[in-house]
């Protein structure tokens, strides 16, 4: 029984009368179980194919949904929740939800990155500690990440297996310092031909790109970049006010 009725008096569209309801039934978990056909809501909301397309087209330019030929319309369920704000480990935040963790080793040695060096505020020949992996969540992969550090620094971890640490951990453990500060910038983008293979992405999938300057007190020790599944990670800002004196980020670190 139909519990919800769309207002054909109001100047909103029905599609978008439509998609926020959609919207908030997915929300409350409502369709774990799959997503209903497009013949099941034009009947269930007594609205046209048109009005249930249009819709759909909007939950999937968002990510919430997405078309699959031969199995319909498909929940994308993001599995790992990370706040904004914060220099977090990746590590952390999928043991937090309960999945163990492990990485593949690419690539562990040094080299010479003149856009990582220029970040850290070296010279383009200094050598740099470099660290590549494929990090996994469970047995399916969920990014690829690369980090470049001062070697001066860093050298200790050329004999560390990373394959169940966390790099900040081995990088207090061996090296004595942790970043406590930096910035991050997250984009949209379709990854690489290797990337893709690595991530198990189909050719048009999107990802997240990060990129993340880590400091110690000022002093840059930490470029890298991850590329990390859009359909398995998001990323959420959590804006609180702070004694009337405007909106103020709060992560976890």
């Amino acid at each position: 029984m139909v519990t919800f009725q769309l207002d054909r008096s109001s100047p909103l569209p029905l599609w978008a009368q439509l998609e926020a309801e959609l919207r908030r039934r997915l929300e409350s978990g409502e369709f774990d179980d799959g997503f209903p056909t497009d013949a099941q809501l034009v009947s269930r909301y007594e609205v046209s194919r048109h009005t249930v397309r249009e819709a759909i087209r909007h939950l999937n330019k968002t990510g919430v949904l997405r078309r699959e030929r031969g199995r319909g319309t498909i929940v994308n369920r993001a599995e790992f929740e990370q706040p904004l704000g914060g220099l977090y480990s990746l590590f952390r935040s999928i043991e937090a939800g309960g999945v163990e963790q492990r990485s593949e080793v690419i690539e562990i040695g040094t080299q010479t990155n003149a856009e990582a060096s220029n970040w850290l505020g070296l010279n383009e020949d200094d050598d740099l500690f470099y660290l590549e992996r494929i990090r996994f969540a469970g047995e399916a992969p969920l990014a690829v990440d690369r980090a470049w550090l001062p070697l001066a620094i860093a050298e200790p971890l050329l004999d560390v297996d990373f394959s169940h640490t966390a790099l900040y951990d081995e990088l207090e453990r061996a090296c004595g310092i942790r970043p406590n500060q930096g910035w991050e910038r997250l984009m949209p983008v379709l990854p690489s031909f290797a990337d893709r293979d690595r991530l198990d992405l189909k050719r048009n999938d999107a990802a997240f790109f990060l990129e993340r300057l880590g400091a110690r007190d000022g002093e840059p020790i930490e470029w890298r970049t991850t590329t990390i599944r859009g359909d398995r990670y998001r990323f959420v800002a959590d804006w609180s006010t702070n004694d009337g004196k405007g909106l103020q980020l709060h992560a976890q670190v």
